[in-house]
């Protein structure tokens, strides 16, 4: 188990709703996929290492959950702008998505 840490310190993290527009394999690495991701007020990029759980086709159109505050960070030369949030069980890799199609992209998670 993780440390324990203060609301005041998860009250900094910043998570939204994004939907994936596009996604692509990253051009130089095996496990990432460059992911373009509309979150309301802006459009970004995000770098995931999620390539040999779903295909690009599998993305395009969901609503996903995003730290959106994450600092950028520059991923095998790629800027990632955010970070997707994920479950893993076992070997299986699934993504936090947003079931109700109602959902706006940007929308605060509580």
């Amino acid at each position: 188990m993780a440390d324990p840490i203060t609301y005041e310190t998860f009250a900094k993290v910043e998570l939204r709703v994004a939907k994936v527009l596009e996604a692509r394999p990253h051009p130089n690495a095996d496990k990432l996929m460059l992911l373009q991701v509309d979150v309301g007020d802006v459009q970004k990029q995000i770098v995931a290492g999620i390539r040999q759980h779903y295909t690009p086709e599998q993305l395009v159109g969901k609503s996903i959950v995003v730290v959106n505050n994450l600092e950028p960070a520059m991923l095998r030369g790629e800027a990632s702008n955010g970070m997707l949030l994920a479950a893993t069980s076992g070997e299986k890799v699934i993504l936090l998505t947003v079931d109700d199609p109602d959902c706006v992209p940007g929308a605060k998670i509580k």
